[in-house]
């Protein structure tokens, strides 16, 4: 097959949605099939090992930088995926290039296929802008709506997405590779540097510092858990975002290491402990997967995608996504029981083995076949 992938984030950024492209990049290259892909031009090079890729303009949005809006046209994007001849558009995000993505299967007859990845409605509550929900929606249904398929990772997702006349929807997008993520990754440096000795328990958070992370709650948390624990436990935070020098200024014992690539972020989740993360507006929460693969246990928001993943009192804690004070009493109780650590910690382990990646890699192939196979059946829509 030929499959033409259009995403408004790829890599070098680091978040989900691009780590999730990056790795369908990989799975059909794997199992012999062409791909091209649109994505935004970065500051940083790009994807040199892709040779069917047209990078699209884009500027720093002003509210977040490290977001960057894209500035397609329309014309270019038509003449690169009809010289690459598609069987297939996978559209990745709903911004400037997903429009054009969308459009352009349209307006061929093509297969397409979109990706539900960010829960945008919860996002506009979280922004202080309620009323914008169901305008956002409106639109994520007509955007999506248009797809043969539209993929999501959390089964909670899926049945919203269903619940609003989505009908094609379907679970994928939550598998991680625990060899890539495993605990012979740990490394000695790394908790020599971070805590200075192995007497101090490593308290790890991976993600965005954005408000729709729920940081409130993590700073309210980490500054309770810091002033029961003192020595006994480490801080320590890796990602970026517009909340970064908040965090500075509030938790100043955090070690903060900002983005990391993912092959030294695979080393710092296995050098750690146990791993917090109170978001509850993740439809998947991948990074939670990525922690447990490597045999950490995770305490995280009950809500959303977090809920899927983590099982309660077996591989983490579940805790109620506002309440800082239950979050601090759960990384305590971690922390000063070693034994109950290392038990959730395997069986994190073993969960992370039943989301193999590679399983839905061959699932996502053969979805992509059905829909190709399909062809003219997908649902019409306007393609303007």
């Amino acid at each position: 097959m030929r499959i033409g992938l259009v995403t408004d984030t790829y890599v070098p950024q680091v978040n989900g949605v691009s780590t999730i492209v990056r790795r369908i990049v990989d799975a059909l290259g794997e199992s012999g099939h062409d791909v091209a892909i649109i994505a935004p031009r970065y500051p940083e090079a790009g994807d040199r090992s892709i040779l069917r890729e047209l990078r699209v303009p884009s500027v720093p949005f002003p509210p977040y930088p490290a977001i960057r809006l894209s500035l397609p046209s329309f014309g270019a994007a038509a003449r690169f995926l009809d010289d690459f001849r598609p069987d297939l558009v996978h559209v990745h995000t709903e911004g400037p290039l997903g429009l054009v993505g969308r459009r352009y299967a349209l307006r061929r007859g093509l297969p397409l296929a979109t990706s539900f990845h960010t829960d945008f409605p919860r996002y506009a509550r979280h922004y202080g802008a309620p009323a914008l929900a169901p305008l956002v929606w409106r639109w994520l249904v007509w955007f999506h709506g248009a797809a043969g398929l539209t993929f999501t990772p959390g089964e909670a997702i899926r049945d919203e997405l269903r619940g609003h006349g989505l009908s094609s929807a379907r679970v994928w997008g939550r598998g991680v590779n625990p060899r890539q993520f495993h605990p012979a990754r740990r490394d000695a440096g790394w908790r020599r540097w971070l805590a200075g000795s192995d007497d101090s328990a490593i308290v790890l958070h991976v993600g965005r510092l954005a408000p729709e992370k729920n940081l409130e709650t993590l700073i309210g948390a980490w500054k309770l858990a810091r002033e029961r624990l003192g020595q006994r436990a480490t801080f320590t935070v890796a990602g970026e975002g517009p909340l970064a020098a908040r965090f500075v200024a509030e938790l100043p014992f955090v070690r903060q290491l900002g983005f990391l690539p993912r092959t030294s972020l695979a080393s710092l989740y296995a050098s750690c402990d146990l791993c917090v993360l109170p978001s509850h507006t993740e439809t998947c929460g991948l990074v939670a997967l990525e922690a447990m693969a490597s045999g950490l246990p995770v305490i995280a928001a009950n809500a959303g995608g977090l809920r899927e993943s983590v099982r309660h009192e077996e591989t983490g804690l579940l805790v109620a996504p506002h309440d800082a004070q239950a979050f601090a009493a759960a990384i305590e109780s971690l922390v000063l029981d070693p034994a109950r650590r290392f038990t959730l910690a395997a069986a994190a382990r073993e969960w992370a083995f039943e989301r193999d990646s590679a399983h839905e890699d061959a699932e996502l192939i053969a979805q992509y076949t059905e829909l190709v196979s399909r062809g003219g059946e997908q649902v019409t829509a306007c393609a303007a």
